[in-house]
C-alpha cells in the first residue's frame, strides 16, 4: 500500500539526473528512518498499555499484559531484519575493521 503514495512520484521527479548510488543511498536511508520510527512507536504505544494495564488490573504477570507488545515485537524484528538484512552484527563495516585490525597486529609482531 505504501508503494503508491502520493509523495513517492514527487520523490521520483526530486531524484531525475541523479546519480544511481546517491538513489540507492536516499532509499536506503528512508527505510533506515522508517524502522527507526516503527521502533520509537513500538516502544511509546507498549509503555502506555503495559502501564494502563499495571494500573487497572491486580495481577500483572499474565499473557494479555504483554501479548501487544510480544507479538508487535515479532513484527518489528522482522521489519529490522528487511531493512538490515542479514548483515545485522556482521556486516562489510565490520569485516574491513577486522581485517584492518589483522594486519595492524602481523605488522606489530616481528619474525626473527
Amino acid at each position: 500500500m505504501g508503494r503508491y503514495r502520493k509523495y513517492q512520484f514527487e520523490e521520483e521527479d526530486k531524484l531525475q539526473g541523479k546519480d544511481l548510488k546517491f538513489i540507492e543511498a536516499y532509499k536506503r536511508v528512508k527505510r533506515i528512518k522508517g524502522f527507526y520510527l516503527h521502533a520509537c512507536i513500538y516502544v511509546l504505544v507498549n509503555i502506555f498499555l503495559i502501564a494502563t494495564n499495571f494500573k487497572w488490573n491486580s495481577e500483572f504477570w499474565h499473557w494479555q499484559t504483554f501479548s501487544t507488545a510480544t507479538l508487535w515485537g515479532v513484527g518489528l524484528a522482522v521489519h529490522g531484519f528487511s531493512v538490515f538484512g542479514k548483515n545485522i552484527f556482521f556486516g562489510k563495516e565490520w569485516e574491513e575493521r577486522k581485517i584492518r585490525e589483522i594486519m595492524d597486529q602481523g605488522n606489530n609482531k616481528k619474525w626473527e
